[in-house]
């Protein structure tokens, strides 16, 4: 795959959680009910099911949901050992997360050797990311701001997309990946459809973020396999 030109301790794994914006439909303001009616029309028209019911799909759009988690790893040295570093920004103040979140970047995620990498990140993390500091002003990194810059200046990896090969049919999930990689994975406290409920109804922040940077981990794991290198244990992880 030519990966080996990507040095590791220049790119930045990274996976998010996301939820509705508000816990309900009905606590959208009456313009947003009216163009989410609109967007769910169109996106779930073979659904049978009313607006509310499919306001649980907000999560996944950025004009319809938030952010409440960014975790994010890096490959570092000590020791003479190579050692995996996760840091997360979670909480409640999406605006506070994303500014958090965009001075990592600038401040050590900032040069044209720098990539970021996430599975299926093109077409979810990064763009969603992205839209969301827009919306909340938050100014955009170097990293995330792909406005008329070409598609080789664009310094983002996808698991995902490697995986394909130039195959866009089919999806395939992380955690599949990770099962014919033979990459242990400890059994998950939940899964992602059980975000939404445990924010909001547990307000149990922490599962989420462990979650996450368990999602952060597998992901730095599957792209060694991909360039046929050994994927390092629990013992060299480094939570902050």
């Amino acid at each position: 795959m030519m990966l080996e030109q990507h040095k590791l301790e220049n790119i930045l794994f990274l996976d998010i959680e996301t939820v509705s914006g508000q816990k309900t439909f009905e606590d959208l303001s009456e313009v947003m009910q009216d163009l989410w009616t609109v967007k769910a029309g169109q996106k779930y028209a073979n659904e049978d099911k009313s607006p509310e019911n499919l306001y649980r799909h907000a999560a996944i759009y950025a004009e319809f949901g938030k952010v409440i988690c960014i975790s994010c790893g890096f490959f570092q040295e000590v020791d003479g050992e190579r050692k995996f570093r996760i840091k997360s920004f979670a909480g409640d103040d999406e605006k506070a997360i994303l500014e958090d979140f965009a001075k990592l970047l600038n401040s050590y995620f900032s040069s044209k050797n720098h990539r970021l990498c996430a599975h299926n990140g093109k077409e979810f993390d990064y763009p969603y990311l992205s839209r969301r500091m827009l919306i909340l002003g938050v100014k955009l990194p170097g990293i995330l701001d792909t406005a008329g810059k070409k598609p080789w200046e664009v310094n983002h990896l996808d698991t995902l997309e490697l995986w394909k090969f130039g195959d866009y049919k089919n999806y395939t999930s992380l955690k599949l990946l990770t099962h014919i990689f033979n990459i242990p994975t400890p059994k998950d406290d939940i899964d992602g459809s059980m975000i939404r409920d445990v924010y909001y109804e547990e307000e149990n922040l922490e599962r989420i973020v462990i979650y996450c940077q368990k999602d952060v981990v597998a992901t730095a794991r599957l792209y060694l396999r991909f360039r046929g290198e050994d994927i390092f244990g629990d013992d060299k992880i480094i939570i902050k």
